[in-house]
């Protein structure tokens, strides 16, 4: 096969690679992207329950996490969550708010599939599926790449979009971190993020009879807190909250839970003593929280008979393990149902303004391969179209 020759070659056709493949078509260079998937935008298709949190109206830099936080300002800014709402809505791809700001298809997410592909063809990019990239060598200014359908691709500039570890049934790899390690460009340690959180055996078996009940909840790590969803599961913890303090727990830490914010707990309890005090206690606490996370709380803090026998420093101790549960995690569910990896290239490496490597011209990270990780709720989505937008302005 003979060499092909391309201005840009885009290696993953996610989110970011299709995004920066429009914008770089569009300036008239001629594009070719390729992922090794049978599909384009597979993450897209798969999130939110088949329609898409394609981005959230509050986004802004305070939503990332990242060795150097201010990275993602200048991206961000440049290219918003109000501009992507433009390109759906100029596609006529309706979509709603559900909750905190998130935004959600409609319909299906495979209308924003639909849409960057007819954006794709417009700008006369080439998609080719089933095809990864080999090896990838410097060729004088630009990159030789060698295609796993035995083709070779000349390009002088290359742009790495294949995202993360998270999710390796769907094909996902460290490929972007050593492409970058053969670069001489450092990646931030990454770790699974926005997944649920494990504990150990004796604590499991415990709490294994609540598996499915889930709560309103604030959960904290620290100073940060995440007002949201709880879920217990077989394996420990999940929902909303779980997922979000995900990012800022490690090993070793703990996390406390308030599983009815709000609520007073001790002072609820105590009116329901002088009013009825022969009912049981864990029907009591049973009318604040789920009856048998009640009866679960009640019997490991070691209270039983009615509410009449209960002290004051007994409905101050349910108070506490109903508001204040402090447990400590032993893991987490890891890359296999982790949503997106923390960590990654690291910024200080990379023009903030391009997502070009400072060190080696034509060489771009973007999306989810970079240390730039958000908050669960459509952060990711919009970081994934501003970075793209931006490398596609240059590339």
């Amino acid at each position: 096969m003979k060499t092909e020759e391309f201005e840009v070659l885009i290696v993953g056709a996610g989110a970011a690679g299709m995004m920066c493949a429009i914008e770089a078509g569009k300036r008239g260079r001629r594009v070719l992207i390729v992922d090794h998937a049978s599909a384009p935008g597979e993450k897209i298709r798969i999130s939110g329950g088949g329609r898409c949190n394609f981005t959230n109206l509050g986004t802004g830099p305070a939503n990332f996490l990242s060795e150097n936080p201010r990275f993602a300002t200048s991206a961000l800014r440049r290219y918003s969550q109000h501009d992507f709402i433009a390109l759906m809505n100029r596609h006529g791809v309706a979509w709603h708010e559900k909750t905190l700001g998130q935004l959600f298809c409609d319909d299906s997410a495979k209308q924003i599939i639909r849409m960057l592909t007819g954006e794709m063809r417009q700008a006369g990019v080439t998609l080719r599926l089933n095809t990864a990239v080999e090896a990838v060598e410097r060729d004088g200014d630009g990159f030789l790449c060698r295609l796993s359908d035995g083709g070779t691709v000349r390009a002088a500039s290359l742009v790495v979009a294949t995202g993360g570890k998270s999710i390796p049934k769907m094909g996902a790899t460290g490929w972007a971190y050593d492409l970058a390690a053969q670069f001489g460009v450092r990646v931030v340690p990454t770790r699974p993020a926005l997944v649920p959180l494990t504990f150990e055996p004796g604590l499991l078996e415990q709490l294994k009879p609540l598996a499915g009940i889930s709560v309103d909840a604030v959960v904290a790590h620290g100073r940060t807190r995440f007002a949201e969803g709880l879920l217990f599961t077989h394996r420990g913890l999940s929902g909303p909250s779980i997922l979000q303090i995900s990012s800022y727990w490690r090993e070793g830490e703990e996390v406390t839970v308030a599983m009815a914010p709000g609520a007073d707990v001790f002072g609820t309890l105590k009116a329901a003593r002088a009013e009825n005090g022969r009912q049981a206690v864990h029907t009591a606490l049973g009318r604040i929280i789920p009856a048998r996370l009640a009866e679960s709380i009640t019997a490991r803090e070691g209270l039983t008979g009615n509410l009449a026998d209960q002290p004051d420093k007994a409905l101050k101790q349910l108070d506490q393990a109903v508001n204040a549960w402090t447990v400590k995690p032993v893991g987490s569910e890891g890359y296999r149902t982790a949503e997106v990896t923390l960590g990654g290239v690291d910024t200080a490496a990379l023009d903030q303004r391009t997502m070009a490597v400072k060190t080696v011209p034509g060489l771009y990270f973007i999306g989810e391969a970079v240390d730039v990780t958000g908050w669960l709720g459509g952060y990711n989505f919009q970081w994934a179209w501003s970075s793209g937008w931006c490398a596609g302005q240059v590339c």
